[in-house]
């Protein structure tokens, strides 16, 4: 049967794969009959998530790629693909004041500069060829509102943003297309890093024109679509997945 939004025949990178979005992503793809190359730091977790893939053909690399040796090592072991997801991330909350030096290199190391390095290496190495798809996982925090004592974590999905916008331009010649995803808040243990109680992510909530917040899922959905030749004449865009919260 057709279906525009199959991966049957591709293989998909995907970065933070351990948990959360990223293991949706994963997950999600592989029932769409995609191979999939899994990585993240946490040994356990990622072990989880490849246990979780339907189907035969997929790939896991334990990898810090904040490690310039573990990135190389990724690189050196890693197929041709067809379609990578950024979804590497943590969550910094800070107060203007007290934001050092320390907690700004820790928050863009993991969530910007890092896979922008990997990304880079993927590209030179032509281990995406032309009709490939790259996906970054950015925030409606930082590109579209902001709460206080998330200035840093909104800083860096801000340039995940400007990033793809821009490779997106790079890369349309060699038919590599770039998009951006925007989610807000969505259901993952990220969310209870974000240091709020449980009545403030209630509140936050019941904020949201749908009533609620996002499944992991319900992003994966959107990534798919993005890497998928659904989307074929679709590149430097932001997909904001948010329940209609920017619309306020």
């Amino acid at each position: 049967m057709y279906n525009p939004f199959s991966l049957q025949g591709k293989t998909i990178l995907v970065t933070g794969a351990s948990s959360g979005i990223g293991r949706s992503i994963a997950v999600e793809s592989a029932r769409m009959g995609a191979k999939v190359v899994v990585t993240g730091r946490h040994v356990e977790r990622l072990n989880e998530t490849f246990a979780a893939l339907e189907g035969d053909g997929h790939l896991q690399f334990a990898a810090d790629l904040a490690d310039e040796d573990q990135r190389t090592e990724l690189i050196g072991h890693m197929p041709h693909i067809d379609g990578v997801a950024f979804c590497a991330g943590i969550v910094q909350t800070v107060l203007f004041q007290f934001i050092n030096r320390a907690k700004l290199d820790e928050v863009f190391e993991i969530n910007f500069f890092s896979q922008v390095l990997l990304a880079q290496q993927i590209v030179k190495k032509k281990l995406i060829g032309q009709g490939g798809a790259i996906v970054w996982i950015s925030s409606i925090d930082g590109p579209a509102v902001l709460n206080i004592g998330n200035s840093i974590y909104g800083a860096s999905k801000s340039a995940v943003s400007a990033m793809s916008r821009g490779m997106a331009l790079e890369l349309a010649p060699r038919n590599i297309r770039v998009n951006c995803v925007q989610p807000g808040m969505t259901d993952t243990p990220l969310m209870k890093l974000d240091m709020l109680t449980e009545e403030q992510i209630e509140k936050v909530r019941s904020e949201y024109p749908l009533g609620r917040s996002a499944r992991p899922e319900e992003i994966a959905h959107g990534v798919i679509y993005l890497l998928s030749e659904a989307s074929s004449f679709v590149t430097g865009s932001d997909l904001r997945i948010d329940g209609g919260y920017t619309l306020k």
